[in-house]
């Protein structure tokens, strides 16, 4: 794909992004009621907003969308995919119930298994990370009110990840999952690295902080689903970092027939 579609679907999916991180707020701020997914998760009437929004949006690109309110899709379908968008309408909905604002909206564009695009917008914080192959990664603080400034703007050094941090060998973890596993990754680094400094987020977030340069290491050893991480793995991998399936040892791959990810390891380099 040339640099210039890039950009443009870049600027197409920021502005879903924000569309539904505004609907995602309307219901945040106001007494919502919580549902329950088939898997018992909290659903909210912001989860069907946002995703509605931005299927909206992505329509006109006449790519197809994967989404976590649309996940019956059959594989012997979707399989054949060259382009398609995988989108969570809202990443951390346990963040959201419990009004800690650690809830994101991400959109990733996937080709041929690899995530070659994301983005990721905190709507409470009013933050975009975006990054795509041959672009860069870059973050971009109060988007909403710099929404209508032309997309090339806002890929500059001023915004590009990972930006300069002087800290100690940082791991971020979940903040509603600890598997007695990150625990012992936690311990093993600890002793390879001396002092460790811990920070626990929710949602996609935790990819974030790696990309940006808050973080070393991310250990993910529990479960997710493919939409909670391939907008975070394209904007990692689009700043130098890696994400590793923990089984293959290889780069985490996505479309697959079970949507359920492996184990894995993000790391900034």
């Amino acid at each position: 794909m040339e640099l210039q579609k890039k950009k443009e679907f870049l600027a197409l999916c920021s502005r879903a992004s924000l569309i539904a991180g505004k609907a995602i707020l309307e219901i945040y701020n106001s007494d919502f009621a919580v549902e329950q997914k088939d898997d018992k998760s909290p659903l909210t009437e912001a989860d069907k907003q946002a995703h509605l929004a931005i299927i909206d949006v992505l329509n006109a690109t006449n790519f197809p969308i994967l989404s976590e309110e649309g996940r019956d899709i059959p594989y012997e379908e979707r399989k054949n995919w060259d382009y398609f968008w995988m989108v969570d309408p809202l990443d951390g909905t346990k963040e959201f119930v419990k009004r800690n604002g650690e809830f994101t909206v991400n959109i990733a564009l996937i080709h041929e298994q690899k995530s070659v695009m994301g983005v990721i917008y905190v709507p409470v914080k009013d933050e975009l990370y975006f990054g795509a192959q041959g672009v860069g990664s870059f973050k971009v603080s109060g988007f909403s009110k710099k929404a209508n400034q032309s997309f090339e703007n806002f890929i500059g050094s001023e915004n590009k990840l990972p930006q300069g941090i002087d800290r100690k060998y940082t791991i971020v973890g979940s903040r509603s999952h600890m598997s007695a596993e990150t625990e012992e990754f936690i311990e093993a680094k600890r002793k390879e690295q001396g002092e460790i400094e811990m920070i626990s987020v929710g949602s996609s977030l935790k990819l974030c902080m790696v990309a940006e340069g808050k973080a070393d290491d991310y250990p993910r050893f529990a479960p997710t689903m493919e939409w909670d991480t391939a907008a975070g793995q394209a904007i990692v991998e689009a700043m130098g970092g890696k994400v590793i399936d923990w089984n293959t040892k290889v780069v985490m791959k996505y479309n697959r027939e079970n949507l359920l990810n492996n184990w894995f390891l993000v790391t900034k380099d």
